[in-house]
């Protein structure tokens, strides 16, 4: 199994080392003469290549800790002690189950403490986490528990709101169909007047 050490994966020991790029194209020849169609004709001979490099941006989020870039903080907040929040931060993401992508919004807050951070840096962490795969439910936890380790804020709240294309395209094909998960924490959590006020400038 693998490990995830401060929101990076790292591949254990004892698991098989990761394929070389032939290998990963070869795997997409496989996939492409599985479909029913000739891995050789014109149209597609540079398809692997092309869907490796696409794989590469698309889960680009293993290969960096978003801890590095929430860990850049400032402690000189000049008495601000009011949210902080970025709202319609792009997700673009797949999910574990089809590897299908799903698009969508994201809005992350916190209530600071003694320290803020770029703002930058909190659209980095989402986007890293959304480079992965996994489930909405898993990344919009994984969102809030990176702030909070990070920031050691008074609370954070997570709200993420995606169309799936594993339910537009295949299955129910209900393409009108979003998905919104939450995630709060701290006073975002004991506090329903804040947190109703982040809904609300949410735009929900």
């Amino acid at each position: 199994m693998d490990a995830v050490v401060r929101g990076k994966i790292v591949a254990d020991s004892g698991d098989a080392q990761r394929p070389t790029r032939d290998e990963a194209e070869d795997a997409v020849r496989t996939l492409l003469a599985w479909a029913g169609d000739d891995p050789k004709r014109e149209g597609l001979l540079d398809t692997p290549k092309r869907v490796v490099d696409a794989y590469e941006e698309w889960f680009s989020g293993y290969q960096e800790n978003p801890h590095d870039y929430l860990s850049r903080t400032f402690e000189d907040v000049q008495g601000y002690d009011d949210i902080v929040m970025l709202r319609d931060i792009d997700v673009e993401s797949h999910c574990e189950h089809h590897m299908a992508p799903f698009l969508g919004k994201a809005c992350v807050a916190y209530m600071p403490t003694d320290r803020v951070v770029g703002i930058s840096k909190l659209a980095r962490a989402v986007e890293i986490f959304s480079k992965r795969l996994q489930t909405q439910e898993t990344m919009t936890a994984q969102i809030a528990e990176a702030i909070n380790d990070a920031l050691k804020p008074k609370g954070v709240a997570v709200l993420i709101d995606a169309k799936h294309q594993c339910m537009t395209t295949r299955g129910v094909h209900h393409p009108d169909v979003a998905t919104i998960t939450t995630m709060f924490s701290g006073v975002f959590k004991t506090e329903q007047e804040l947190r109703e006020r982040f809904l609300r400038l949410a735009g929900k």
